[in-house]
């Protein structure tokens, strides 16, 4: 039909145009032509509304498939009840990374870089670096080729000190990385996509001393002498980000800034002057989380915290919750997650997770405590150390609560579980306090030389001695540690002898013979504190130092107890008791951490 209308308009155009040219004698009437362009022009844009599917021309019509979908998008999702229920937060997850390096420094124990794909990786950072002839340089006796990996946490932030772990490439020719020294080292993360590997920006820089696993775990495995790590050797270059992730349901603008505000209703801080919320909707769909001071290291507590927020303002209705959640504090099976609520709801939550600090069910105490911590009451300091004390579950993030406090009794708490029997809970108080602004001054510590810092801790528990392998080199002697016993000599590494001095009881004679150096030597007293003196002082390292008081215990000559990273580990159960009135289902505690070792 549409196409015959159109036919029928354009004869009529043409028989037109023959009437006009025959009558050149008579003016153009502009009346007789516009009746046919006005058909025309109606006729091609119902044309072109019916190829594309426009509304109607027709006034006061619609389309109605066309409007449900715009009203759809407007409309605004009707808000949940907490804001863990309307997505999940991102960036909680480790970001491992990695690079090639190269080690130097090494008394011959190095080798040639066989052709390989990490050889060829390094040559090209090394052009890039202006290092002359780095072929000849991977040809070295002292120097060693090895991959370099590493973890950022969430929420770390530029310029933090991460751990990198060293290993030699498979058919490495190198046989002992001790006392090495890794060059700058770029590291990336990197994803192989079948045959290619694809690499991000530069993420961490390190730099640093090796300590081999055969200096701190000793054994005769060739694979120990060519492993180790960098102690805090890196530097995390770009901070971390964390956001939470809107479901499709509640993806729109305004639920993203409404929830935004909730969040910043509860968490803020004040950035000079200004105060700042710590949530910025980005997308319809995103909101950047800023890390709030008071959970910096706790990123993950932090996230859950902001899931457990009620999206609607406080009203009458929050004492009806609040009444609610204090039942439910009182059940084993909901304590967890009530307690987290109740943090959630900040300052009108106090009374309510105060209340709960009287019963005597220690694990309702406990995370009612730990809640009441991270809103800085002091009320929580007392059934937090008891907890740490008492239940193997709660201290690592016990610790960790009061780590955070900015009050000198959260302080002293930890000073005091410095006196308990636990090794673990001694040296986990221990970095607790190093890991707090006013740390340094707490604990004093004295460094020896560039190699490590020493610390002489009172404490009424055993005497032990603690080697840290990890966030930084660190010797801790807890109590009165005896003198080393040598009764006639002691062999450490890269050339170090230790031998008693016949001629004066308790002295020690420490010398250090190597290829192509002259002798070093030094005479120290037996104690503990002047030996790992005496052995920087020779030239020895880090990895000299665990190396030798490793060898003295095996041999017998430190009667004292000697610990490997005893910290608590963050993933344990607790057990509930086996009365009828709990449940018997197992709660775990936190993440994993690092295993500790006793020699």
């Amino acid at each position: 039909m549409l196409r015959d209308s159109l036919h029928s308009i354009d004869q009529h155009r043409v028989d037109q145009h023959r009437v006009d040219a025959g009558s050149a004698a008579q003016p153009r009437s502009r009346f007789v032509a516009g009746p046919s362009w006005i058909l025309v022009a109606a006729m091609l844009a119902l044309a072109t509304g019916l190829t594309t599917g426009c509304t109607s021309l027709w006034p006061g019509r619609k389309d109605d498939a066309h409007d449900k979908q715009l009203n759809d998008l407007m409309k605004v999702p009707e808000p949940p009840d907490l804001i863990r229920e309307a997505g999940a937060p991102r960036g909680l997850n480790e970001i491992a990374i990695e690079g090639v390096a190269a080690v130097n420094a090494l008394p011959g124990t190095g080798g040639p870089a066989d052709p390989s794909i990490y050889r060829q990786q390094l040559i090209e950072e090394m052009k890039t670096n202006d290092v002359k002839d780095p072929n000849l340089f991977l040809e070295l006796p002292e120097t060693a080729l090895v991959r370099v990996q590493a973890i950022i946490p969430a929420g770390a932030r530029r310029g933090d000190e991460i751990d990198l772990q060293i290993m030699t490439p498979p058919r490495s020719k190198v046989t002992n990385l001790h006392s090495g020294w890794l060059l700058d080292t770029r590291l990336r993360q990197q994803i192989r996509i079948q045959n290619s590997v694809r690499q991000s920006e530069v993420m961490a820089v390190g730099i640093g001393p090796v300590l081999t696993r055969a200096d701190y775990e000793g054994g005769a495995e060739e694979t120990h002498r060519i492993e180790g790590r960098v102690i805090g050797g890196g530097r995390v270059q770009n901070d971390r980000t964390l956001g939470f992730v809107l479901r499709p349901e509640f993806q729109h603008v305004k639920m993203s800034a409404g929830l935004a505000g909730a969040i910043n209703h509860r968490f803020y801080f004040f950035d000079g002057t200004t105060r700042r919320g710590i949530a910025k909707p980005t997308e319809d769909d995103y909101i950047e989380i800023d890390v709030h001071p008071r959970y910096r290291g706790q990123e993950t507590r932090l996230m859950a915290i902001i899931g457990a927020i009620g999206v609607k303002p406080e009203s009458s209705a929050t004492q009806a919750r609040l009444i609610e959640l204090s039942k439910r504090l009182k059940e084993p099976a909901t304590a967890a997650d009530a307690a987290n609520q109740l943090e959630a709801l900040g300052e009108s939550a106090i009374p309510t997770l105060t209340e709960s600090l009287t019963t005597s069910n220690p694990e309702l105490k406990y995370y009612a405590a730990e809640a009441l911590a991270y809103l800085d009451r002091v009320e929580s300091i007392a059934p937090l150390e008891e907890s740490i004390r008492n239940v193997a579950a709660f201290r690592h993030p016990g610790l960790a609560a009061l780590q955070g406090m900015e009050s000198h009794e959260a302080l002293a708490a930890l000073k005091r579980l410095m006196d308990q029997s636990s090794l673990e809970t001694r040296y986990g108080a221990f970095c607790a306090i190093r890991r707090r602004s006013d740390g340094k001054t707490s604990l004093g510590g004295k460094s020896i030389g560039t190699a490590l810092k020493l610390y002489r801790i009172a404490s009424q528990g055993s005497p032990a001695v603690v080697i840290s392998t990890r966030e930084t080199p660190e010797i801790v002697l807890f109590g009165n540690v005896s003198s080393l016993e040598i009764p006639d000599f002691l062999f450490g590494s890269d050339g170090l002898l230790l031998k008693p001095d016949t001629s004066q009881s308790g002295q020690i004679h420490i010398s250090r013979f190597q290829a192509g150096q002259a002798d070093k030597r030094v005479t120290v007293s037996g104690g503990v504190d002047a030996v790992i003196a005496g052995i920087v002082a020779v030239g020895g390292g880090y990895g000299d130092v665990v190396n030798t008081l490793r060898n003295a215990k095996a041999a017998g000559f430190l009667r004292d107890q000697l610990a490997l990273d005893p910290l608590p580990k963050s993933l344990r159960t607790y057990h509930r008791d086996d009365s009828p009135s709990l449940e018997d289902t197992p709660i775990p505690a936190g993440e994993r951490s690092p295993q500790s070792q006793d020699f």
